[in-house]
């Protein structure tokens, strides 16, 4: 991934350049480790079976308080903010006044009053002075925030003796401040890699003690750093959309990549709501999973096909060697979007038979993240 301007850069950046990265690529204005000299395939594994620990410093982190704060943030998204209880988060998504989506958002609930907002290349920001005329609140990004994020089976195991929160009953999305090796953090539940994880927010004065301690706590478990090649890969298996890139029009609803989830529209009015309710039941597209008879990653943008007409387009797509399949994550005309549809993909003069499948690909009741013993 590659946007035109850098100018946020993680306290990191020397441990990654240590593990081969050349920090060529960036995302959200941030430099990133999307290589190492690792292989991504082993780093995957790691995560899949053990532990891997990953740089997500490029998120942006947004504070937001002040009185009218909750009222402020249920104007401006599309989830009912007032239902999150204090120590635990939701995703939400942000639509313009066009129903389009312009963002979408992991609230933290942090008590009397405050949040945090987690967002990553989209309009939040240029948003919210849009909607906090009337409102007593403030907001402000916290450039100083840095996200060291361990997922995999065995994060647990590591982290757990070294901290006072109890992560073993941490719920899902639950998060909490405490200390981390003797360090102040909050510790959040929850990732991007469709494996039980954990989020360490940090200040990033503490940021590279904390890395180091981490790997040096997980090294007899098999834990090590991992790129965000390695990301993808582990993303795109857990079918996790990632914005703007799985948003293929310019005004993809919620609705339209099956996020309708993220959207209360019997709550009271918000931005975007009457445009949504206009907008329901006309979807254009719906999100949907392929596997590819192919022996590669299709490249983004390909075309797909039934029957000679035209029916969607490829977004997000991975070559899986732990499922040893080809898996792309694709926009269709919802007509096609029953399990088992053949398709045919067109990438470049080649082409490919393809089915819609289940997803996510892997794990597909998300058991890892989502345990039995754990959902009421």
């Amino acid at each position: 991934m590659t946007s035109a301007t850098v100018w946020r850069q993680s306290i990191l950046n020397g441990r990654h350049r240590e593990l081969g990265s050349k920090l060529e690529e960036s995302w959200n204005d941030m430099a990133i480790p999307q290589h190492y000299a690792t292989d991504p395939y082993e780093e995957t594994a790691a995560v899949r079976y053990r532990a891997g620990l990953i740089d997500v410093s490029a998120l942006k982190i947004i504070t937001v308080s002040g009185r009218d704060a909750l009222a402020f943030l249920n104007r401006l998204l599309t989830a009912d903010i007032a239902k999150i209880p204090a120590g635990r988060s939701m995703i939400s998504s942000i639509v313009g006044e066009d129903g389009g989506l312009i963002d979408d958002v992991l609230v933290y609930v942090d008590g009397d009053g405050s949040f945090r907002l987690s967002h990553g290349g989209g309009a939040l920001e240029e948003a919210m002075p849009l909607v906090a005329a009337g409102f007593e609140v403030a907001f402000a990004r916290d450039d100083d925030v840095h996200i060291l994020s361990l997922q995999g089976p065995k994060a647990l195991d590591i982290l757990s003796p070294h901290t006072p929160m109890d992560l073993k009953g941490l719920p899902y999305f639950g998060h909490g401040r405490t200390t981390l090796f003797g360090v102040p953090v909050s510790l959040a539940r929850g990732g991007y890699s469709a494996e039980r994880g954990y989020e360490v927010f940090c200040t990033a004065a503490d940021a590279v003690n904390l890395w180091d301690r981490i790997l040096e706590a997980g090294a007899p478990f098999g834990a090590m750093a991992v790129s965000w090649d390695c990301l993808d890969i582990v993303r795109v298996e857990g079918a996790l959309l990632f914005f703007p890139f799985d948003m293929p029009h310019k005004d993809t609803t919620p609705f339209e990549v099956l996020m309708d989830w993220s959207v209360d529209l019997s709550k009271s009015d918000f931005r975007g709501k009457a445009a949504l309710l206009a907008r329901k039941g006309t979807e254009r597209t719906h999100q949907a999973g392929l596997e590819v008879l192919a022996p590669h990653a299709i490249a983004p943008d390909a075309r797909i096909f039934r029957d000679g007409q035209e029916v969607g387009v490829v977004n997000s797509t991975t070559y899986s060697r732990h499922l040893m399949k080809s898996l792309a994550l694709v926009s269709l005309r919802p007509d096609c979007t029953a399990l088992g549809t053949t398709l045919t993909v067109q990438e470049a003069d080649a082409a490919f038979e393809a089915n819609v499948v289940r997803t996510p690909f892997y794990d597909p009741m998300r058991l890892r993240t989502h345990p039995l013993d754990e959902r009421a």
